[in-house]
């Protein structure tokens, strides 16, 4: 399977893969591939699952843990997959065809191809919740949300639900329209230097608060006594799904990619990104929580209902309630649409290069999955409450399925097909484009061919044994 020379039949289909180069949308260049990679990372993971994680298996410790995994095994599928897309200019599939025959492994191509057009429809539901909230904030209606089952009432009504949903599956299948340039590309630029800005705005109002400064020795400061086996395996699933890794969106921006743009100059730019987003979100919220709760790091602990539930509580018992939830709602929004854009791009990349469709014809079908299968999701703590799929609603299947079982599945396929199929020198060569060195040459070795595959195996297993209760987590 390994060989670092093109077979004639490789040779003649990245040639004609190359030919096709001028056809293919492109970033304007490492800022524009940087800002939209950035936005695809930084989304809701970022803004709640981050912190809650970060209270629940041991502050400072995960933190450390989390960026150690960032640098190693985040930054390696990063490398991987970009270079992949860039070399081979193809979505996902392609990007897997376009080496000849893979045998089983080239079903990490469809893999990761199917994996966003799953994610984009419940994510979309969650950008729905969002827009609500910001609206409601705004209307000054801040200690209704606070209210104690004023979440569950709203989900529960089909109705509010459905209209948040597709307002803003339109809002992000406009900019898909536009182009990636005009579209993906612009959005980001203009969204996420206001995202930075209001992170450290939220930041610096949280810490403030009486009694934060608790929240934030927990946070930053590692404690051995806190750790566990599980702090691993939760910053692994973080660091994972944080990263969009696996997703198919970091092939199809590697093949938007120009090849003088330096790939590990603009991987490092994401990593930093997207784990200062990171640390800024658990700068935002554990401390104003430690401040609202007396320092219990129980309270962080809600999960998904952290944001609709805990935050509008922590808000409503802090002066300038309603101006930090404007704000806050403002920067959750932005971060779920960069997201959203990027995992419909992947979907109607796909669709574009394995049909060859237009950009109006993919983004209209991928458009009617996104409000066909969303709406299960938006209705599904509504009218469609009593159908479960193995006794999870729709949003929470479709998320079990994406989350912990197809995105570690295709992470390992990934890896194993770039470190046996393409293999290091065709990496190598990729990634040292117009580069004078490949500074972390040996960690991306190292960890593509052995570590990358086993991590992913690791979260598979772990996840698919908390969702049916076998471990707790």
């Amino acid at each position: 399977m390994k060989g670092d020379c093109f077979t004639n039949r490789e040779q003649k289909d990245m040639s004609n893969l190359h030919t096709h180069d001028n056809k293919r949308s492109s970033f304007s260049g490492k800022l524009g591939y940087v800002l939209s990679a950035a936005g695809a990372s930084v989304g809701l993971g970022n803004i709640w699952r981050f912190p809650y994680l970060a209270a629940k298996y041991g502050g400072g410790i995960f933190l450390l843990i989390y960026i150690l995994l960032a640098l190693t095994f985040g930054y390696t599928m990063i490398m991987a997959e970009s270079a992949l897309g860039r070399m081979t200019r193809k979505s996902p599939v392609g990007a897997f065809q376009a080496f000849g025959k893979a045998g089983w492994l080239s079903a990490g191509g469809w893999i990761n191809a199917i994996i966003p057009v799953l994610i984009v429809p419940y994510y979309s539901v969650i950008g729905g919740w969002v827009i609500k909230y910001l609206i409601e904030y705004i209307r000054g209606n801040g200690k209704m949300l606070a209210a104690d089952g004023y979440f569950s009432e709203f989900i529960s009504d089909g109705v509010s639900t459905e209209l948040c949903f597709i307002l803003f599956c339109l809002f992000t299948l406009t900019i898909i329209y536009a182009g990636v340039r005009n579209g993906i590309e612009r959005v980001s630029k203009f969204m996420m230097p206001i995202l930075i800005v209001l992170s450290v705005l939220i930041a610096v109002y949280s810490v403030t608060r009486p009694g934060a400064m608790e929240g934030v020795k927990y946070f930053l400061v590692p404690n051995v006594k806190n750790f566990s086996w599980m702090t691993v395996v939760a910053a692994m699933g973080q660091m994972f799904y944080s990263l969009s890794i696996a997703m198919g969106i970091l092939i199809t921006f590697g093949s938007y990619m120009k090849k003088e743009t330096s790939l590990e100059d603009s991987t490092r730019n994401v990593e930093v990104f997207d784990t200062a987003i990171a640390i800024m979100a658990g700068l935002m919220i554990i401390p104003a929580v430690f401040s609202f709760s007396g320092g219990d790091p129980d309270t962080l602990q809600a999960g998904p209902a952290l944001m609709f539930i805990t935050i509008p509580k922590v808000f409503e018992n802090m002066g300038f309630g309603t101006v930090v939830g404007i704000l806050f709602f403002l920067l959750v929004l932005f971060a779920a649409v960069t997201s959203s854009i990027a995992l419909t791009e992947s979907a109607v990349s796909t669709f574009e290069d394995e049909l060859g469709w237009s950009r109006r014809r993919a983004t209209v079908l991928v458009g009617v999955i996104m409000i066909a299968l969303g709406s299960l999701s938006s209705l599904g703590y509504g009218p469609l409450v009593g159908i479960k799929i193995i006794g999870m609603q729709f949003l929470d299947f479709f998320d079990f399925l994406t989350n912990s079982v197809m995105m570690p599945i295709a992470a390992m396929l990934t890896s194993l097909f770039v470190s046996r199929i393409v293999g290091m020198k065709r990496m190598e060569e990729e990634i040292m484009h117009g580069e004078s060195t490949f500074r972390r040459k040996k960690i991306f070795i190292v960890m593509i061919k052995y570590l990358c595959p086993v991590f992913a195996l690791i979260i598979l297993i772990s996840s698919v044994a908390n969702a049916f209760g076998w471990i707790a987590m």
